[in-house]
């Protein structure tokens, strides 16, 4: 990479991967590993912040990176991590990139992974904001999907939480998973928003190659599609009537809670990965590493894909990122980033108004029914394939 890509500083989203787990959900298709020891914790921490400073050194000195305005922590498990190391890992942002004072700082956990005195030892750190796997309610539904926790798990966790000062939380809900109904569901997404968390996930459930679940694809008893529909009908109205906004197709948010690091992959801004199967979108460049995580501890170059973004993919993938927003894709800002009519480049969109597409002077944007399907209508209208 050439030295100062920038001319002036401005803001950039780090995202760190923490690739350890206690235990591989069934569906899970992420890079992560179980059960590992301290030492070679601390060894993939010791490479991380390494990893970090060559970075800022490689785009030009301290004062010209770009400074950090959110930092999120995924995995894996992140909290398997000590806080002693989420604040080494953070003051090798701060050394090498600065983080703002405002920065919204996030990390993952499992509610087996984390009890009050980590979740307090994190906050001290600068951790401002948690996400809590809680995908479901049900402990039957819980098992089936491979948790590690119960729902007994998930309270006593929220509730240390808030004990430690998080004041920002967020928690995920899955849908069409194996034994669960659409009763079932709704009842999941009201009792979560009773404990009103300020964010709330809630992802369809994909089932992988690779995963326990995409090894007994055939076998699996799973809600059909039109439940599932249901399911996504009942969870908008459930939590919209709760005080929660959907702003993106599958994320929910009191008011100013919505997850400032998210916002930046579906702006398309800039963000750089650290770590393991990361990936980056920066200075126009699209890169990410590889899921080597033995390569990545004996300081091997991971990078295994890299390229920069020519005018019409750009386009296509802040339509694609863009339209999963409830706002849409803002006219005036797609003419602005690009010099060309949104109307002129995507006009099939208009084919799809007004059942699925809301179509204005200022805007296009996907209706509540058009978010279900936004995927058959993302392929077809962009020049590329939309992933499920």
């Amino acid at each position: 990479m050439q030295n100062n890509l920038y001319n002036k500083r401005k803001n950039v989203g780090i995202y760190i991967h923490v690739p350890f787990c206690l235990s591989k959900c069934h569906y899970c298709d992420f890079c992560s590993v179980q059960r590992v020891d301290d030492e070679k914790k601390a060894h993939y921490v010791d490479r991380l912040c390494e990893e970090i400073a060559l970075f800022a050194r490689r785009i030009g000195e301290r004062g010209d990176a770009p400074l950090a305005d959110t930092v999120y922590f995924g995995g894996g498990t992140p909290t398997l991590l000590s806080a002693k190391q989420f604040g080494h890992i953070l003051d090798a942002v701060e050394r090498n990139f600065g983080i703002g004072k405002d920065a919204e700082i996030t990390a993952e956990t499992n509610p087996k992974s984390a009890d009050g005195k980590k979740l307090a030892e994190i906050r001290s750190a600068g951790v401002n904001r948690l996400s809590i796997g809680m995908q479901s309610v049900h402990d039957n539904e819980l098992r089936a999907l491979g948790r590690i926790h119960n729902f007994e798990d998930f309270k006593t966790t929220f509730s240390e939480a808030r004990e430690a000062g998080f004041d920002n939380i967020s928690a995920d809900l899955m849908y069409g998973i194996p034994l669960q109904t659409r009763e079932s569901f709704a009842s999941s997404a009201k009792t979560l928003a009773s404990f009103a968390p300020e964010h709330i996930s809630s992802y369809c459930l994909t089932v992988e190659e690779g995963t326990n679940f995409g090894r007994r694809r055939d076998s699996l008893i799973l809600p059909d599609d039109d439940t599932v529909s249901d399911m996504y009908a009942d969870m908008t109205e459930i939590l919209e009537n709760c005080g929660y906004h959907k702003y993106e197709i599958s994320n929910f948010a009191r008011d100013g809670k919505a997850s400032r690091h998210n916002l930046k992959y579906w702006h398309c801004d800039d963000y750089l990965g650290f770590g393991v199967a990361a990936h980056s979108y920066f200075g126009g460049m699209r890169f990410a590493h590889s899921r080597d995580i033995d390569a990545y501890l004996r300081g091997e170059s991971i990078i295994i894909e890299a390229e920069q973004i020519g005018c019409e993919e750009a386009m296509n993938e802040y339509a694609m990122l863009g339209m999963r927003l409830a706002d849409g894709v803002s006219l005036k800002d797609f003419k602005k980033r690009f010099g060309r009519d949104f109307g002129e480049v995507f006009s099939d969109f208009r084919k799809y108004a007004p059942e699925f597409v809301d179509w204005n002077g200022e805007c296009c944007r996907f209706t509540d029914k058009g978010m279900f399907v936004s995927n058959y209508i993302l392929s077809d209208v962009l020049h590329f394939e939309v992933d499920e």
